[in-house]
């Protein structure tokens, strides 16, 4: 059970009622989040239909001609029977030149990352500035020790649940729907270059650096262990992408 709740407090980050007139391709749009974030992994089953649609406020019909979107582009797959239902498929470890330089192409690198330093620094700011619940506190801790844990292949998806908790926490949905779509394609450009140890290591003392100055209510701090953190990873993908 406790699997089942925590995908749900996964897909509330990006999972919204969609605003009508354009039903079809919100959702298309905030489930393509949910598959290029990684908050489903790959080999794991998306939620019900009725829980999506409903999460959405759309019609099982519409959710259905998302689903097939998705199954044509190879994203997921449908399973009949008992343990059936739209499974996420895996993602290649590792992609041609081509498939990089699609990739590469179809991101302004620049723009992505400074529209994300300033999502990332305010929501660390505006974390630290308001305080967290006790609740809030709990699942920041469980985020950052989550990435401590994880192992090699899993750890950009745990970094991933770790920042959008935190842009959750901020208290602004407008925030944290637009850190999604930007970390989407942040990921997009992460898939690009390699899982360096030493970089990981690093990083992962500015994780501890910016939720400890956000649990001690050092909204300074907080601030400025961030802007760090985004950017060492500016420079590692401007090294390898530019």
């Amino acid at each position: 059970m406790a699997r089942t709740s925590d995908t749900a407090d996964r897909l509330t980050q990006v999972l919204r009622p969609v605003r009508a007139g354009n039903g079809f391709e919100e959702a298309l749009e905030q489930i393509l989040q949910v598959v290029r974030l990684g908050l489903v992994p790959g080999g794991e089953r998306l939620p019900a239909e009725r829980e999506l649609a409903d999460r959405m406020g759309i019609s099982r019909v519409t959710l259905r001609e998302v689903l097939k979107v998705l199954q044509e582009q190879g994203l997921v797959e449908s399973r009949r029977g008992r343990y059936g239902g739209t499974f996420v498929l895996p993602r290649p470890r590792t992609a041609d030149e081509a498939e990089l330089r699609r990739r590469i192409a179809a991101v302004d690198l620049e723009d992505t990352l400074r529209f994300r330093e300033v999502l990332e620094v305010g929501a660390a700011e505006l974390c630290a500035g308001r305080g967290l619940t006790e609740e809030g506190a709990r699942r920041l801790r469980a985020a950052l020790a989550a990435t401590h844990d994880a192992p090699l292949d899993a750890y950009r998806r745990q970094d991933t649940l770790l920042h959008l908790t935190l842009a959750e926490l901020a208290g602004s949905p407008s925030l944290t729907a637009r850190y999604a779509a930007v970390r989407a394609s942040v990921n997009e450009l992460l898939d690009c270059i390699p899982l360096l140890v030493r970089n990981l290591e690093h990083s992962q003392r500015q994780h501890t650096a910016v939720v400890e100055a956000i649990l001690a209510g050092d909204a300074d701090g907080a601030r400025a262990a961030m802007r760090e953190h985004c950017d060492g990873t500016a420079a590692l993908l401007r090294g390898f992408l530019s």
